[in-house]
């Protein structure tokens, strides 16, 4: 653990990291916030997707970096990296894997659908 040491402003180091790990955890509750605000509002699978994972992972890992600050451990900074990297690995992909079924059993708003690139190549998805 890091104690007393002193910045060039004449601060300790524990008040810098204690408010950068408190704007990370805020900034994170905020995009998990918005992520469950868009499951909400949106209609189609796509877009509730969308939202679902993108501002969610960033939000887990703002504050797992946040944890990773406030505690000044390497046992949690171990604890933590393989955790946001399982997030990381399962999120986009599970989106995906939703996505192409919802696709393929039509359960989307084809008229929000700007380009679809799947027509040519899936013509008879079932």
């Amino acid at each position: 653990m890091i104690a007393h040491v002193q910045t060039d402003a004449g601060f300790p180091i524990d008040a810098v990291l204690d408010t950068t790990a408190l704007v990370l955890i805020l900034i994170g509750a905020l995009l998990c916030l918005t992520a469950a605000i868009g499951l909400l509002r949106f209609h189609d699978v796509p877009t509730r997707l969308h939202a679902a994972t993108k501002p969610q992972v960033l939000g887990f890992l703002l504050i797992c970096l946040a944890v990773a600050l406030s505690v000044r451990s390497w046992a949690a900074v171990a604890f933590l990296i393989p955790i946001a990297l399982i997030q990381l690995a399962t999120a986009p992909l599970s989106a995906h894997m939703v996505g192409r079924q919802a696709y393929r059993n039509r359960t989307l708003d084809e008229e929000a659908m700007y380009v679809d690139e799947l027509r040519d190549k899936d013509p008879d998805p079932r």
